[in-house]
């Protein structure tokens, strides 16, 4: 839809023609009236154009097509019109619009709405991407909003913010589970229980469950506010999906790939992110090019390509013992692969054509390596005792059971195998194409629910570039699984224990802003001090600044 600038008279003469549309579409009468109840959206944005999307909610008494007019403009009052149009939706798009509008300038800020009779949306602010010289891009990194799991106060944060170019959401945009599943324990009393009740299997069920999302104030207003960029994990089909089946996918369900279809299909209607321009809506994998600063590329590490993940319990043999031979053979399988050739290869070919300073991955699980201790990987010996018997070690070897040597003689082994510690070779060619094509690179992840920074290395140590990788906006973290744990001594000991890992905040919810420049790349880490009620306080003593300077070899410079 080509935009072009026009006159207040213009303007008014559109409004005029697409209301007398509207009434000899016979879509003006009483019944015909639609609300906006889910505000609107942009994402996708490119340097000349924009992805716009809204979703009406039609008055009981009429559910036919609807007629929408829309409108593009420079001023926050929508005045200054530089462009509008007619759209239509029924409900075989689930009454959502969605809009790719071109004709726009690089580089500047415009704001949009939508008109329904005498209804009219909320008005949404909206960036193109920058050309050329780039002094500065600022990008909020979110993933992992849980509805039941809490209140939406990470979105809040980021809607209030004005330095930010756009916002990168690396998946699990919802959760698929029933109201008694996962972190639902607080949803009655936090009025934020599932809907529908059941796990999401049919399309009518994840439309359903994005609908009660974009319900959400905090959301609608991050919505509102910044242009999304998004990508999915697994929750917006079903937990540890993979090519072909998901560990949350169950005898009795029906067909996984019909499951992820409908899925997926709701994705789209819901999401403001551009259709694939082959039709195949697997292919969520691209670049955005912000000038001569950076090149963002967001891959799927879950659905177009991925293994099926390794799971330790396959490994444990009848008397008990770990086939330590079988794992690590399957493990650095060189056919194994989390992107699959294709999207490997068309990474592979972007990166060395791009000129830009900062090469960053945006993608969902973590990329560096987080191995720990066997006993502790596993959940055989909490981490606090684990560090009790290294410090007895150190102090006092004599006194240490043979039990006791055995578990600190252990391996150190992943403690996430869905990562993409469970992918080893394709990690080293990921690595070995950036260390070779001498870039500067960042990855930014997900996934975890965690803070974390890391530096990539090779396997032979060498220093590729650093990854930083976002909390959650909801979902539970580490301070969950290890309750009895205090968990800044258990961020610290991890820290300590995991040489490549630089910061960890394993308790808190928060998002990350990550800030180009042509000089530095910095990752600034902010908290909410809780998920479980309305009223909550930005953690001021938890906020972390973390610094990167480009140039071969990137390592992580910690601010004081």
């Amino acid at each position: 839809m080509q935009m072009t600038p026009i006159t207040r008279r213009r303007f008014i003469k559109t409004v005029a023609i697409g209301t007398t549309a509207l009434a000899s579409a016979g879509l003006l009468t009483g019944c015909s009236r639609a609300r906006f109840n889910h505000g609107v959206a942009s994402g996708d944005p490119l340097s000349d154009r924009v992805v716009i999307w809204t979703r009406i909610t039609p008055y009981q008494a009429f559910n036919g097509q609807h007629k929408i007019l829309w409108l593009v403009a420079t001023d926050a009052q929508c005045q200054q019109v530089v462009g509008s149009g007619m759209a239509t939706t029924d409900a075989s798009r689930d009454y959502t619009i969605k809009l790719d509008v071109t004709g726009l300038h690089p580089g500047q800020t415009y704001y949009y709405c939508f008109y329904s009779q005498n209804h009219r949306s909320p008005v949404g602010r909206m960036r193109t991407l920058p050309v050329g010289p780039v002094s500065e891009f600022n990008m909020a990194v979110v993933s992992c909003s849980n509805y039941p799991a809490g209140y939406f106060h990470v979105y809040g944060e980021i809607a209030a913010r004005d330095d930010l170019h756009a916002v990168l959401h690396l998946g699990d945009y919802i959760y698929e589970y029933g109201a008694d599943g996962y972190a639902s324990e607080d949803a009655t009393a936090l009025d934020r229980v599932s809907q529908p009740a059941t796990e999401l299997l049919t399309l009518s069920d994840y439309r359903t469950r994005y609908a009660q999302y974009r319900s959400d104030p905090q959301l609608q207003a991050a919505h509102g506010r910044h242009s999304f960029i998004c990508v999915w994990d697994d929750h917006e089909v079903t937990n540890d999906t993979w090519r072909e089946g998901a560990e949350n996918h169950n005898p009795g369900e029906g067909d996984f790939f019909a499951r992820r279809a409908q899925a997926l299909q709701a994705y789209y209607e819901w999401i403001p992110v551009r259709e694939p321009e082959d039709g195949d809506r697997l292919s969520i994998y691209r670049q955005f090019s912000i000038g001569e600063l950076l090149d963002l590329y967001m891959l799927d590490t879950r659905l177009i390509g991925r293994d099926q993940q390794l799971n330790y319990a396959n490994y444990f043999t009848s008397s008990g013992g770990f086939d330590a031979a079988a794992f690590q053979a399957d493990l650095t399988n060189p056919e194994r692969t989390l992107l699959g050739l294709e999207q490997r290869q068309w990474l592979q070919q972007r990166m060395a054509q791009s000129q830009a300073t900062w090469q960053v991955l945006g993608q969902q699980v973590l990329m560096g390596r987080m191995n720990l201790p066997a006993p502790v990987a596993t959940q055989q010996i909490s981490f606090s005792d684990y560090q009790q018997l290294a410090y007895l070690a150190q102090t006092n070897p004599g006194a240490l059971s043979p039990e006791q040597l055995a578990i600190l003689q252990a391996p150190f082994i992943p403690y996430n195998l869905d990562a993409w510690d469970g992918y080893f070779v394709e990690r080293e060619i990921v690595l070995e194409t950036a260390l070779s094509l001498d870039k500067n690179l960042v990855v930014l992840a997900g996934d975890t629910h965690n803070a974390w920074a890391n530096n990539l290395q090779t396997v032979q140590g060498v220093d590729v570039g650093v990854e930083l990788a976002t909390s959650s906006v909801s979902s539970p973290g580490l301070e969950a699984f290890f309750p009895a744990e205090d968990p800044d001594a258990l961020s610290a000991g991890v820290t300590q224990i995991i040489e490549p890992l630089h910061y960890a905040n394993l308790q808190h919810r928060g998002y990350l802003v990550a800030r180009f420049s042509a000089t530095e790349c910095r990752g600034e880490y902010r908290f909410v001090n809780t998920v479980k009620s309305e009223t909550y306080q930005l953690l001021e003593d938890y906020a972390k600044d973390i610094k990167v300077l480009p140039g071969a070899g990137n390592r992580i410079i910690l601010d004081a």
